[in-house]
């Protein structure tokens, strides 16, 4: 019921934008001046989602949720928002990638909007690594490291860990910290990457705005 009203909402506030700029759709909708339209359209909504989503998790409510939740409780939580988080940011980037290769077909597209174009690839592709390849991995080691710390009775301070210190005698421990570590890296730097290609997009879609 919850998500029937707010699809609702969303659509109503489509329709009372139409009403508010009937020219936007040119002549009628199937005219070519609304394809164009819709384009611009779903890019925009597409790659601000994508920003504002990226923006959140990575800087603020990843933060938030890390200083006050108790470990494993905050671990347990990522592992269930970051199959949502990459699934959100691969789809609205691969509208943003259709709709801006619809508006600028690659034969006739400046150097510029050949370069924008693969920066929306490279989030595109940096967040599918993030989807299919870098949370399951993370996700697994990080369950197994789970069982063992509550094993050795850790893993429940809230903003602090015990991990490292108990790992300097838990070779076993040690060496899960390693691996978790070094894919949590990986998938930190392909998170940080998207990021990065969506904040060059940014610059180029403030130049073309006009306030």
């Amino acid at each position: 019921m919850a998500w029937a009203t707010r699809f609702l909402t969303a659509v109503a506030f489509l329709a009372i934008g139409m009403v508010f700029a009937p020219d936007l759709f040119g002549s009628g909708p199937a005219s070519p001046a609304a394809a164009v339209s819709v384009a611009k359209l779903a890019h925009l909504l597409c790659f601000a989602t994508c920003w504002g989503v990226s923006l959140w998790v990575t800087f603020i409510g990843g933060i938030i949720t890390f200083k006050n939740l108790p470990r494993h409780q905050f671990g347990n939580l990522q592992s269930k928002m970051f199959p949502a988080y990459f699934m959100v940011l691969s789809v609205c980037a691969a509208i943003s990638v259709a709709a801006f290769a619809y508006l600028h077909p690659w034969k006739s597209a400046a150097p510029l909007e050949r370069y924008q174009l693969g920066f929306l690839l490279s989030a595109l592709g940096f967040n599918l690594s993030n989807l299919f390849v870098f949370t399951p991995m993370t996700t697994e080691i990080m369950m197994k490291r789970h069982k063992v710390e509550r094993e050795l009775s850790i893993g429940e301070e809230v903003g602090w860990s015990k991990n490292m210190e108990v790992a300097k005698s838990n070779p076993k421990l040690a060496a899960m910290n390693k691996k978790f570590g070094m894919i949590h890296g990986l998938s930190s730097l392909a998170n940080i990457m998207a990021f990065g290609s969506l904040a060059m997009h940014s610059w180029y879609l403030a130049g073309k705005i006009q306030l």
